[in-house]
């Protein structure tokens, strides 16, 4: 298709195989070939020329930037419409028949998730009108409702990170600064991540000293350990645990602050943190509607001590920060958790 085209105009991707493809097309095209911005608010070659260490250095380069590119664009009809175009399509009134093709991991349940971008703005709409204006207080509370809702949709483009911004910045606020932080700056550094850290998905993609005080402490007695498939069932001894993986298999996602609790167990029960690593990116690439997101790796990596600072030495956690289930009980009613979630699988 692309060979007979005028131009080809693709999105933007961050990650490994997004690149590759893009490059493929770029190769055998004989056409023009555009790449247009819509993974991020500002283009990650423009904030920052190399791999950011942490929030704050990434927050100085990009602040200046966004009004230059917190725009809202005109939705223009095209000149002539693609329907009454000869070509054969792809038949998707009924998705179990297609996806039945593809090669992908057919044990993985569907989750009750309206798609598209009218579903997209309704998530929107109601979060502006709901939550956002509580979302500084509530957005790490998993035990209520408090956050957008929008990962999925944004990671797979069915909304414009740009009009998400720009709808925030209308409302305005504690709550929308909070969450403008997430949206831009966090999500963004994510971006930055990946494009600059040719290793993002291993465990050698994370910064030396975390590296080193992990292999440090990799010999340290760990009293239970669990086969993969044993955690991929949520059967664990430890039921906020068991809960975060359910909620990540019944719905497709985890709240963001138990899934930094979730990651960070995998160290505790675990042969190495390699292999930690390695299992967490696992399951969450399996079951996340976001897996496979710049933000999902370093969501994950930040488990392990991406963009964060040493602590204290401890066992088995060295100076990566910790996290356990006594302090989720301190913060929160987590049982309100538990019981919402906290069943094995069928």
């Amino acid at each position: 298709m692309a060979k007979e085209a005028a131009a080809v105009v693709m999105d933007m991707g961050y990650l490994r195989h997004q690149r590759a493809w893009r490059e493929e097309v770029a190769r055998r095209a004989s056409s023009l070939v555009i790449e247009v911005e819509g993974e991020v608010v500002v283009p990650a070659r423009i904030t920052y020329p190399r791999e950011a260490w942490n929030a704050q250095v990434l927050r100085r380069k990009i602040s200046p930037l966004l009004d230059r590119f917190i725009r809202v664009l005109p939705e223009l009809a095209p000149r002539k419409s693609s329907l009454g175009l000869d070509m054969e399509g792809v038949q998707i009134t009924n998705p179990v028949t297609l996806l039945a093709d593809l090669p992908v991991d057919q044990s993985v349940p569907p989750v009750e998730l309206p798609a598209g971008t009218e579903a997209a703005r309704a998530r929107l709409q109601e979060f502006l009108e709901r939550k956002i204006s509580r979302y500084h207080e509530d957005r790490n509370n998993p035990t209520v409702d408090g956050t957008s809702g929008l990962s999925p949709y944004l990671h797979f483009g069915q909304i414009s990170p740009v009009e998400v911004a720009w709808r925030a910045r209308e409302v305005g606020g504690p709550g929308a600064a909070a969450f403008l932080e997430e949206l831009i700056v966090r999500r963004e550094l994510a971006a930055n991540f990946v494009l600059y850290n040719a290793r993002y998905d291993q465990f050698s993609g994370l910064p030396p000293w975390a590296r080193e005080t992990l292999l440090k402490h990799a010999s340290d007695p760990r009293p239970t350990r669990y086969s993969l498939e044993e955690l991929e069932r949520a059967e664990t001894h430890d039921p906020i645990w068991n809960a975060a993986q359910m909620e990540l298999v019944r719905t497709g996602k985890i709240h963001g602050y138990m899934r930094m609790y979730w990651g960070k167990q995998f160290l505790l029960w675990t042969n190495d943190p390699a292999e930690a690593f390695r299992w967490a990116i696992y399951l969450n690439n399996k079951y996340a509607l976001d897996g496979r997101d710049p933000a999902s790796y370093a969501g994950v990596a930040w488990c392990f001590g991406l963009h964060d600072r040493p602590f204290p030495e401890r066992p088995v956690f060295g100076r990566v920060r910790p996290m356990t289930g006594a302090g989720l009980r301190r913060k929160f009613p987590i049982d309100v958790y538990i019981s919402r979630w906290g069943k094995r699988m069928p």
